[in-house]
């Protein structure tokens, strides 16, 4: 077996493998300066690491499986001998409906197995993709996954790489397409070896975490090569459809090709080889066009991007909340609405009071497809980065979340929801680590009280991330019978399953009437500020929506013939003129039956 890794400062090398010491060659090929590799017989499980100048036994920076955590020795692994159970064509993101999932979460066994064992309820919900949350190894057992220190590695306690195979397939079998999480523009604070080997890291640039991924400063073509072979790997060996990529925006990288656009190149090259369609969606703050537009275009390529706008401006409406980043949003929440549902985003240029400055850059409504946006209601950062982790059950009560699914779920954009959302759980999402390091643990808990003690909060009332008692209150609390068809809601709660079933019934319109390749500008909004009432026309679908809370009030559809397909509460069809009644806190779906795309209009190419 070959075994390799990068080291341009190390003077020697040795392969320490299954316990005996084995010298390493410096690479003489041209394109590999500071590789060193050797020759060694090794099968899978056997433990090795490397020396370098004869110190401490690090794990490799490429370990596919580090069983004894990320700062132990890794084990030899072969992907190629997993025994996939069927083949996967694959699943694009043009009409797909994602699930966001925490493995150490949506379980209380917090594994990718009993993960696994649930995955028939969101196939018969309608959920085309399920969204795994970081998967990467940091110290401890449980915690967000956003400290992972080893990008190639599979954290342990969650099953190791075989266990993310296993629910990969087990989710091929329903169905479902997979999308990771992962993280580039930073490492967690404890167990990062990757210094030692190379310049992975710059002071050039500055993150919230410290130092930068090094992406343009000398050695980082290594660094960049590291990463987006990561990418790839999960891609391939795990049968993957998507990644999601953490705070782009974080991504510091002045060459002349962002790291990301040669990253998209490789992505896309990779579908073309496997004949899946591959996607990269990415979570960035800068809302700038360039980020999905095409590299031909001088984008840097990426297939979709989360949408906080969308988001911001839903909570708004549906809490009142104007504090922080809603502040912009909450002085006309409808109106923020309308503006992102049509035009993507509602910051493109204009100022923004909660950055003192303008923000963003409009998109072209008529070129960009509404699916390149996934919209949402609730997302693990929305949530846990609560002081509480209260989940919008618990702000805006059970009315109000059955609108904001209507616009989720039937809206122009991908829709996402965040587990436990379909059946309306209550259960908070909490922050919650395992750091081992004592002095890391403490600055992490006094850190966090401090933050919200700023905001009024009581340092007391914060749950400790550190006190196992706050991952547990995390996990999604499940019905003993795991074969009921709808095993998600308690049967004692009939208001769960009223909850779920709302849910199957926008998924199952959306599937029969959103059309493929829709364009923002085949969106169109109105709305009613001071009376509280909304309509979003998504192509042939129209979502209309009561926010009031007291008042009933008749909307305006517009002109055209609409059938009503599913309401909240009982609501008489379309009158003449387009005019619907709406009774409070209500919503509402149509499907509008003369609809049709102007002539000469085309689908986009969606990537």
């Amino acid at each position: 077996m070959l075994f390799e890794v990068w080291a341009p400062r190390a003077q020697r090398v040795t392969l320490q493998l299954s316990g005996r010491p084995v010298e390493m060659a410096r690479d003489p090929g041209e394109d590999r300066r500071g590789w060193w590799r050797a020759e060694a017989p090794a099968e899978p499980g056997d433990r090795y690491g490397y020396a370098l100048d004869d110190g401490e036994v690090l794990p490799d920076p490429r370990a596919r499986r580090l069983p004894d955590g990320p700062e132990r020795p890794g084990a030899v692994t072969d992907p190629e001998r997993f025994g996939w159970r069927r083949p996967w064509p694959g699943r694009g993101l043009d009409g797909a409906v994602l699930y966001e999932l925490h493995v150490g979460t949506f379980t209380h066994e917090g594994t990718f197995d009993a993960a696994a064992g649930r995955l028939g309820h969101l196939a018969a919900l309608g959920v085309t993709h399920v969204e795994l949350m970081p998967v990467s190894p940091f110290p401890g057992r449980h915690g967000w996954g956003y400290d992972g220190v080893a990008p190639w590695a599979v954290h342990e306690p969650y099953g190791g790489p075989e266990g993310l195979a296993r629910f990969v397939d087990a989710a091929h079998e329903h169905g479902l397409g997979v999308v990771l999480d992962v993280v580039h523009n930073h490492l967690g604070p404890s167990g990062n070896r990757l210094p030692e080997f190379g310049p992975y890291f710059t002071d050039r640039h500055h993150t919230p975490w410290g130092a930068a991924v090094n992406l343009d400063a000398p050695g980082s073509d290594e660094v960049r090569a590291y990463f987006i072979g990561s990418a790839l790997a999960f891609l391939r060996d795990y049968r993957l459809d998507g990644l999601r990529l953490d705070a782009v925006h974080e991504l510091a990288d002045d060459r002349a090709e962002h790291m990301l656009a040669e990253l998209s190149r490789a992505v896309d090259s990779l579908a073309e080889d496997t004949g899946r369609p591959l996607f990269l969606i990415a979570e960035s703050d800068r809302n700038d066009p360039r980020t999905t537009a095409p590299r031909a275009a001088n984008g840097l390529g990426l297939h979709g991007q989360w949408n906080d706008d969308f988001h911001h401006a839903l909570h708004a409406a549906l809490t009142g909340e104007a504090q922080g980043y809603y502040a912009d949003f909450a002085r006309a929440p409808l109106a923020a609405l309308a503006a992102t549902v049509t035009r993507g985003f509602f910051h493109d240029g204009g100022y923004s009071a909660f950055r003192g400055r303008r923000h963003g850059r409009p998109l072209d409504p008529g070129t960009t497809p509404a699916h390149r946006l996934v919209g949402y209601a609730q997302t693990h950062d929305q949530i846990g980065n609560r002081a509480l982790g209260d989940r919008l059950t618990t702000l805006a009560g059970r009315e109000r979340t059955a609108l904001a699914a209507a616009l989720v779920l039937c809206g122009p954009f991908t829709p996402m929801l965040f587990m436990g959302e379909e059946w309306g759980a209550e259960e908070p999402w909490q922050y919650f680590t395992d750091h081992q390091d004592p002095a890391l643990a403490e600055a992490v808990r006094s850190g966090r009280r401090r933050e919200f003690a700023a905001h009024g909060w009581a340092a007391d009332d914060i749950p400790d991330p550190q006190d196992p008692a706050t991952r547990d209150r995390s996990c999604l609390r499940w019905p003993e019978d795991p074969e009921r068809a709808w095993y998600g809601a308690r049967p004692e709660r009939p208001e769960e399953a009223e909850r779920l079933e709302w849910h199957r019934r926008l998924i199952a319109i959306r599937r029969e009437h959103l059309p493929p390749g829709l364009r923002l500008a085949e969106v169109r909004a109105a709305f009613d500020e001071a009376a509280g009432w909304l309509v979003v026309h998504s192509g042939p679908l129209a979502v209309a929506l009561n926010f009031s809370a007291e008042a009933a009030v008749t909307a305006g559809l517009g002109p055209g013939a609409f059938e009503l397909l599913a309401a909240t509460h009982r609501c008489a069809p379309p009158g003449p003129g387009g005019r619907l009644g709406l009774p409070p806190e209500s919503a509402a779906v149509l499907v509008r039956g003369d609809w049709a795309r102007e002539p000469g209009d085309g689908v986009p190419g969606s990537g």
